[in-house]
């Protein structure tokens, strides 16, 4: 077990050191990439969707992406505005209002003969200390995770699959939509697909290495 458990660590203070100088190579995954939306921009979250509970006036947001790390990430193309999201939504007493936007990506990131549904946001009322996870279910069923509470597929998208390797295909990168809020509410970011910053070190590195390794380790499980 103590044997394990230092090779662990070493596995990991060596995927953290050599983080900025990743292999091209590296293999990429078909997923849902999870972000936080707070004071109008998009920030990868370091929790996952069950476990992260938005307060009041705050986004979730859900990216379709194709990418080895979250460095690479595709983040929402929608902005992170909750005003333009729950502008709608009166508050209640005993309930809170979290922001939900679902973007199921690019034609390029999809599954072989799926095609992306359009993006959208849904204002989602639930109980104070509700999670991202079920403010999701709330508004965007059907829901699917594998054995490991892995997030597959959100509103039935994609039908099958769950973090599968991709190979030989990069995912494409799509301009973000115009600027300004669009009829449904969705308001453009400007800011491309970038995610988080590739240069990010140390304790930001630690969090990209361990979301790549929990997708391994989820995989290794399955198999």
């Amino acid at each position: 077990m103590r044997r394990t458990g230092i090779a662990g660590a070493a596995l990991l203070a060596g995927a953290v050191t050599g983080l900025a100088a990743a292999p091209a190579q590296a293999q990429e995954y078909r997923y849902w990439s999870f972000w936080h939306g707070k004071g109008g921009s998009w920030a990868y979250a370091t929790e996952g969707p069950a476990t992260l509970r938005p307060a009041d006036g705050e986004v979730a947001g859900f990216r379709f992406t194709v990418s080895a790390d979250s460095a690479a990430a595709g983040k929402p193309r929608a902005a992170a505005g909750f005003d333009a999201i729950c502008h709608g939504t009166p508050a209640k007493d005993g309930r809170k209002r979290i922001g939900v936007v679902v973007d199921f990506g690019t034609a390029a990131d999809a599954p072989g003969g799926e095609r992306p549904p359009k993006p959208r946001t849904e204002c989602a009322q639930v109980p104070e200390d509700a999670s991202a996870g079920e403010a999701l279910a709330a508004v965007a069923r059907p829901l699917r995770y594998d054995s490991s509470a892995l997030l597959c597929a959100i509103a039935g998208y994609p039908a099958s699959g769950c973090a599968d390797q991709v190979k030989g295909q990069k995912g494409a990168k799509e301009p973000a939509p115009s600027s300004g809020t669009a009829a449904d509410g969705r308001a453009a970011d400007g800011g491309g697909d970038g995610g988080p910053s590739a240069g990010l070190i140390g304790g930001g590195a630690a969090v990209v290495v361990l979301g790549a390794a929990a997708v391994w380790q989820a995989r290794r499980r399955r198999g």
